[in-house]
């Protein structure tokens, strides 16, 4: 099969990090953001990835739009924001988990408006993948649900579900909105186990899965991740990949940025290829759901979100 064409854009929010760095007290200052993670490891995959996001023009957002142009990503789409950029404060666990603080009041990455929207997916646009943060906080996130709804092409969806900011009722509306419209989701245990408190992953990923996406994936951290398709009798799980964890920022990124190039590689993504990525056979899915392990397993043997090159992959 010959190598399919088409972009992936990738809408919301580009922001800084602040991850823990070596000695107490010290932090490194990364280009971050679910979305933003996504669309440097497709880059870095050799997919073409459009970045759709609001980029400060701040010292901050000079550096996030350094960073996104340094790796090959599309920012034609991208609009410069007389707003502040927002930032995340990371802490890691002696295990690697992170957890996370905000400073996003007023600040770039939530104020789209539909003009700003009008041409974001024109041209030959075979997938948009959207969700955390940005599809949850007012004013923007109605403008980017608008995009959604009227897009023509393969919907990828992470809720990438953030508690401090967010209520757990109206981002469980929210995420049941989005199950009919995405024709892929990606969500983590760590998601599921918020929203839906004390239901087993399996039953979720079920339920899910009944309620309209051709393809659903939950990753369970070290255990690996777990996928079904729409024309699947049972879900095919794949196991995790035991590695030296740094730090899981922009681990599960990596994974979705992985998910997303093999499918892309498959001819799955784009206008009419709903059915066919709902009928991918379980053996076909388990090698894709393996390639977006072993990408996530590296990520996590870095500091900060530096997900792998085709290179690195031995592509």
């Amino acid at each position: 099969m010959s190598e399919p064409r088409g972009v992936i854009a990738v809408a919301g929010e580009a922001l800084v990090d602040l991850v823990p760095a070596g000695p107490p007290d010290q932090f490194h200052a990364a280009p971050g953001g679910s979305p933003a993670n996504v669309a440097v490891g497709l880059a870095r995959l050799g997919v073409p990835a459009r970045m759709l996001a609001r980029i400060g023009t701040d010292l901050l957002g000079r550096r996030i739009r350094k960073h996104l142009s340094s790796n090959g990503i599309d920012l034609d789409h991208a609009v410069a924001a007389t707003e502040p950029s927002s930032l995340a404060l990371v802490d890691l666990a002696p295990d690697g988990g992170a957890d996370y603080d905000f400073r996003i009041d007023g600040t770039a990455d939530w104020q789209w408006t539909d003009r700003e929207l009008a041409t974001a997916l024109d041209g030959n646009v075979v997938a948009l993948h959207t969700g955390s943060l940005a599809l949850v906080l007012p004013p923007g996130a109605d403008a980017l649900m608008r995009l959604v709804t009227r897009a023509e092409c393969t919907i990828s969806y992470d809720p990438n579900c953030r508690p401090l900011l967010t209520d757990r009722a109206d981002m469980l509306a929210r995420v049941e909105r989005m199950l009919p419209l995405a024709d892929v989701v990606k969500a983590s245990a760590e998601d599921l186990a918020w929203l839906y408190p004390g239901r087993a992953v399996e039953d979720v990923l079920r339920e899910w899965v009944s309620r309209g996406p051709a393809v659903v994936v939950l990753t369970l951290g070290g255990d690996g991740a777990i996928g079904m398709t729409a024309e699947g009798a049972e879900p095919v799980r794949c196991p995790g990949r035991a590695v030296r964890v740094v730090d899981t920022v922009g681990a599960g990124d990596a994974f979705t940025a992985g998910l997303l190039a093999g499918f892309r590689r498959r001819d799955l993504l784009g206008v009419g290829r709903r059915n066919a990525l709902g009928a991918l056979g379980d053996g076909e899915f388990g090698a894709v759901l393996e390639e977006a392990a072993l990408i996530a397993a590296i990520t996590c043997t870095r500091r900060g979100a530096d997900p792998p090159t085709l290179a690195e992959l031995g592509q």
